[in-house]
């Protein structure tokens, strides 16, 4: 014990002599985002000749006849595409969403909003989105490995009683989030299938889309947001990218269970790969099976279920074991292949891409709305100084700041989740085996060690610097722990391979989110970029 208080002494005073840099880079970064938002305040309550009216629309359609009302598209209305268009159409924009299916989605994913991003609910005013809907309120993590457990809370201490992370059914939020946008007057949602945009000389002008009833029909506006998720079929235009499949989900729905933890979401680090469960009402609970890889068991012919009693029960908690084989036994066992993909944009005049259509990481931590979110409040305090939005070429380049001042969060959260689950995965190398042990034991301390990885999780404190301090302790832990308190050489060698496998884990991801960006943002030349001067 007197050994791990060291080491949470030594990572104290290394976290003090980075604070001054990540205060300094904090301070900068809130600055600019002030100045962003609050130019032209008074825009946001302008209404202009567009503020109060709906569209006047052919037959309930933003076909070609109306085009001329619309300030933006938006392509698709899932969690990104739907509280986008109430963020815009609350600031006066005129919105057209065309999203391929109104009724309730039913997803085995994007059920657990962490506390971070309900904060930013609350700044986009969608926090009543989260009710009625029987939600259920996260106040941290379990882990569970070997037969020992922790319990790791969000530090929410200075915020208000009502914060706190949210775990619901997906499609019971999003439809709250299209009725939301829905019910102002200048924000219409039309069911429709956009089959590709309209582009003319480089620059995005509309899209082309069927109706439900079969019609091809166009939709013009000087912007055009794509939030179709992690299917898009139109982010090849826009982006270069470079899908990663490391595994799948598979879901279940365990019913009156009771988890060890109440109110928290329940990691086990079994082998293969880690087993999530959290609950999403007041009866039902989420359990998600990760299976690495992209092919699973067949459910029709009774692989899976013979994969989940044999090899995923007997790793279970004892106090969930019967409810786990009751949900296999019922039979209703649905899939997921977990997508990362790095956000990698071409700057197109016109268009901008947002959501899983831009950017996916593993959902083991849960991160994807709350950078979603994130990248709303961000756009939207870059869009209020300006009222015309008709000049593509420059709104283009003056946007390319977006993909800057996204990354500090959304780097963080994106690298966090595909780490952690490298380290949560079973390995048959020693050294991944003493990293993931080492990361157990090192949350186990509680204090910072605990407090500082939960708050970069919870997206409470999404700082790079932060990440990476906190990941290499985990890996100098380990590397002590097996020198302590006599080295031999075997021991000396898997501590480097330790240091060795911890640098392989998270430097590819990092250097794929970009090291200027995410480190660096004031770097940037995008990042000091002003709005267009208006046309006098």
């Amino acid at each position: 014990m007197a050994d791990q208080y060291t080491w949470g002494l030594i990572l104290g005073a290394v976290l003090g002599l980075v604070a001054f840099y990540n205060l300094g880079l904090l301070a900068v970064y809130n600055f600019v985002m002030k100045n962003k938002g609050d130019a032209d305040g008074d825009s946001s309550q302008s209404k202009s000749a567009c503020g109060k009216t709906a569209f006047d629309a052919v037959n309930g359609e933003c076909g070609s006849d109306s085009f001329a009302d619309a300030d933006v598209i938006i392509v698709g209305a899932g969690v990104a595409g739907a509280a986008l268009a109430h963020t815009l159409g609350k600031d006066g924009r005129r919105v057209c969403v065309i999203e391929r299916d109104l009724s309730e989605p039913d997803r085995i994913v994007g059920e657990l909003l962490q506390p971070g991003g309900y904060l930013k609910l609350i700044e986009l005013g969608l926090e009543d989105c989260v009710e009625k809907i029987d939600a259920q309120r996260v106040f941290g993590y379990a882990l569970f490995m070997n037969g020992r457990n922790t319990r790791l809370s969000y530090p929410l201490e200075k915020f208000h009683s009502d914060v706190a992370g949210r775990s619901f059914h997906n499609g019971r939020f999003i439809q709250r989030l299209r009725e939301k946008a829905a019910s102002l007057p200048n924000v219409r949602l039309e069911q429709g299938t956009v089959t590709s945009l309209i582009e003319e000389k480089g620059t995005v002008k509309g899209v082309q889309y069927k109706t439900k009833a079969g019609e091809e029909l166009t939709a013009y506006a000087p912007l055009t947001v794509v939030c179709d998720g992690c299917f898009s079929n139109l982010r090849r235009s826009l982006c270069d990218p470079k899908v990663d499949v490391p595994s799948c989900f598979v879901g279940l729905v365990l019913e009156n269970c009771n988890l060890p933890f109440a109110n928290h979401g329940h990691v086990i680090l079994a082998d293969p790969s880690p087993i999530l469960c959290y609950p999403i009402s007041s009866n039902e609970v989420r359990c998600l099976v990760d299976v690495p890889g992209q092919k699973v068991p067949s459910i029709s012919n009774g692989e899976m279920a013979n994969y989940l009693k044999t090899v995923v029960a007997p790793q279970i908690p004892p106090e969930i074991y019967d409810s786990f084989v009751a949900a296999v036994d019922k039979g209703n066992i649905r899939t997921m292949p977990n997508r990362s993909m790095p956000a990698s944009p071409y700057p197109t005049p016109g268009a901008l891409l947002m959501g899983d259509a831009f950017n996916m990481r593993h959902p083991l931590t849960g991160g994807g709305m709350t950078v979603a979110l994130s990248d709303i409040v961000i756009l939207r305090n870059l869009l209020r100084p300006l009222r015309n939005l008709n000049d593509a070429p420059v709104l283009c380049k003056y946007l390319e700041s977006f993909y800057t001042l996204r990354k500090p969060v959304s780097s963080t959260i994106n690298t966090l989740a595909g780490a952690l689950y490298q380290v949560f995965s079973a390995s048959p190398d020693e050294a991944r085996k003493e990293m993931r042990e080492a990361c157990f034991d090192y949350l186990s301390l509680g204090g910072i060690c605990s407090s500082g990885p939960v708050s970069l999780l919870s997206g409470l404190n999404p700082r790079p610097l932060i990440l990476v301090l906190h990941f290499f302790a985990v890996a100098i832990y380990g590397v002590g722990r097996l020198l302590l308190p006599f080295p031999s050489p075997y021991r000396i060698w898997i501590g480097a391979r330790i240091i060795s496998s911890a640098s392989g884990i998270i430097f590819p991801i990092m250097n794929a989110e970009g090291l200027r960006q995410m480190f660096f943002p004031v770097t940037v030349p995008a990042y000091y970029r002003a709005p267009p001067v208006k046309s006098s």
